[in-house]
């Protein structure tokens, strides 16, 4: 087994979702690399092929991706986000992560995932035209002059996340790059995922998964620790990151590099060993030199916090946290929750 018992093996003959979207993906990248079958324009079935339909209001994002226009339908009044692809032509052509994310959101349709309205790609430019949602998880923390978030509004946001991601993984995908910035929120409560650019959909066969994933403060210890073969399991732990950051306001592991943001997690948590984490010295990165340093709890960390809380941050009594124990940890119910 990959990663210590906690990985999903690529190369699996693909089933289910995984299959649809291994060849949803080719059927994407066909249809958005042919331009004459559509001269000037090229779209998908159901798509308005239309961007004079919009009228931009404000950049509200940017990333090596494109950038992220708030706009309105000029016929209905409907505000949309505008997620606008650099394209490259000469060589790549449409990025593999926006083929990716078109595909997966074809097929992920859920309260607590964002929706792709449309997608149009004309004059060499594409665009995905999502639901706007007025801001993103980080922006709402940093924005709270509270010192700490409701709890009733951590708990209906965690609740909210897990379902989302439960019914990603019930779907045989991983996000990948699970963040507050890729968590939307709007004024009425509802918390939504967002950015699948980096998703997998595992049993896809592929040689390895991508080392290089998800924001360095929400990485799982086994990516960090050069596991190729990782599982649902990386996308709990940035749950977990993220749960704490809701109730502290504070970033749990901000590391500066990746040896630090280990380090960071090893001296909260304690060093893995093989009878905390089975597997884990056969892992690339791990060194039989990393200082042994003893679990220090999460009573600190997030003390605000009722045991039921802490128990879901850091649920096995015994000093055990490796990914094969994180996996499955997204079916709770909002009853389950309890009293954070």
């Amino acid at each position: 087994m990959g990663c210590g018992q906690g990985g999903q093996r690529a190369g699996q003959p693909g089933r289910g979702l995984g299959r649809v979207l291994h060849r949803d993906w080719s059927r994407a990248a066909g249809v958005l690399r042919v331009g004459h079958e559509c001269p000037g324009t090229i779209c998908f079935p159901g798509s308005s092929a239309d961007m004079d339909l919009f009228q931009k209001v404000e950049k509200i994002g940017e990333g090596t991706y494109g950038v992220v226009y708030k706009a309105k339908n000029k016929e209905t009044g409907q505000l949309v986000a505008l997620k606008k692809i650099r394209l490259d032509l000469e060589t790549e052509g449409v990025p593999s992560t926006a083929i990716r994310e078109i595909s997966l959101l074809k097929e992920l349709k859920h309260p607590n995932i964002v929706k792709l309205l449309d997608v149009v790609h004309r004059e060499k430019k594409l665009y995905l035209v999502f639901e706007f949602l007025s801001q993103d998880l980080k922006k709402y923390i940093d924005s709270t002059p509270a010192s700490e978030l409701p709890l009733h509004l951590v708990k209906s946001y965690l609740f909210q996340l897990l379902q989302g991601v439960n019914f990603c993984h019930s779907h045989r995908v991983i996000h990948r790059d699970l963040k507050p910035q890729n968590l939307l929120i709007n004024e009425f409560g509802t918390i939504k995922l967002a950015d699948f650019g980096l998703a997998r959909a595992f049993g896809v066969p592929l040689r390895t998964y991508t080392h290089e994933v998800v924001t360095l403060w929400y990485r799982a210890p086994e990516i960090l620790l050069g596991c190729k073969f990782y599982s649902t399991a990386v996308d709990i732990w940035s749950i977990g990151c993220i749960f704490a950051e809701m109730v502290t306001r504070k970033v749990l592991f901000p590391g500066d590099s990746e040896i630090d943001q280990l380090f960071r997690i090893f001296r909260t948590l304690g060093t893995p060993s093989e009878a905390t984490w089975p597997g884990v010295t056969q892992l690339p990165d791990y060194k039989g030199s990393f200082p042994k340093w003893t679990s220090q709890g999460l009573e600190e960390t997030v003390p605000s916090l009722e045991p039921q809380g802490k128990e879901l941050l850091m649920p096995e009594a015994d000093g055990t946290w490796s990914p094969q124990q994180r996996r499955g940890r997204t079916g709770f119910s909002e009853g389950d929750l309890g009293e954070l």
